[in-house]
């Protein structure tokens, strides 16, 4: 088992509470996407999935470790098992995109290596490869604050690629992008995850992409698990329903659908599901 929230529940310091009693698991190499509106609980979910958040109630398990069970080296080798993609990648503006890329492996080098690739970078044709995959292969020398965000989110995502961690997490991971690289991004992280066997969990807005590509889907509203459901499962009134404080629109790639198209929307990602 890859992941486990039994009964998880987290309250922030400011009294909000984002998630309550959610609980369900995610076995090795499978592919699931969380959806729902915003202020769901979805980023707060990943955040606790990535051993990165500590919950205020129910238990844990992330790779069968208890994150906040463990010393402080098993912590970090644990998180070193772990690829987080942010939906704004914190990557130092000044930082050379080959940098940024090779970083992805810096908790399985030893200091020595990690040093020196800061001066000069160990394994160009790794990040390069990773790059492509993205259409960002030219950038690889660039400095990352003369990229857009759109390409510092390829960045991130070919960051977590060069990884090859064994439990890939994504946070709105193509926001920034438009419809054809979201779809190319989102492309690479299901072949990454099949290729390695890596389990692979990502909150998306846009429904369409996540019925694509992903076999389950889990919808979070208010903080709180709604559905867990193959995606050939779910219709259009779970949808509407999850949906419904965005002013009934469903949110898909660059645009929101009106309740009445959504029935023309499901059955075209429907059979791309991989």
């Amino acid at each position: 088992m890859s992941l486990s929230f039994d009964r998880l529940g987290l309250v922030h310091p400011n009294g909000h509470r984002a998630l309550q009693r959610v609980s369900f698991a995610v076995g090795a190499g499978e592919r699931v996407a969380i959806i729902g509106p915003s202020g769901a609980g979805k980023t707060s979910l990943l955040r606790i999935a990535a051993a990165a958040l500590r919950p205020s109630e129910g238990r844990v398990e992330v790779l069968a470790v208890n994150p906040w069970q463990a010393g402080s080296g098993a912590l970090r080798q644990l998180r070193a098992r772990i690829g987080m993609i942010h939906q704004a990648p914190p990557i130092p503006p000044r930082l050379r995109v080959v940098t940024a890329v090779l970083a992805g492996r810096l908790g399985a080098w030893s200091t020595r290596r990690a040093l020196l690739s800061l001066a000069y970078p160990s394994d160009i044709a790794g990040a390069r490869a990773a790059l492509a995959r993205l259409d960002l292969a030219d950038r690889v020398f660039d400095r990352c604050d003369r990229l857009s965000g759109g390409e510092l989110q390829r960045v991130g995502i070919a960051r977590a690629l060069y990884q090859q961690p064994q439990l890939l997490l994504a946070d709105e991971p193509v926001s920034a992008l438009d419809p054809s690289l979201s779809d190319v991004a989102i492309g690479e992280l299901v072949a990454q995850s099949a290729q390695s066997g890596a389990t692979l969990v990502a909150s998306l807005h846009a429904v369409d992409l996540a019925l694509k590509w992903f076999p389950r889907i889990v919808g979070l509203r208010a903080g709180e698990l709604v559905f867990d459901l193959p995606a050939a499962r779910v219709d259009t009134s779970m949808l509407q329903a999850l949906y419904a404080a965005e002013g009934a629109a469903l949110p898909v790639q660059g645009e929101a659908v009106a309740p009445s198209a959504v029935d023309n929307v499901l059955p075209l990602v429907r059979p791309g599901c991989r």
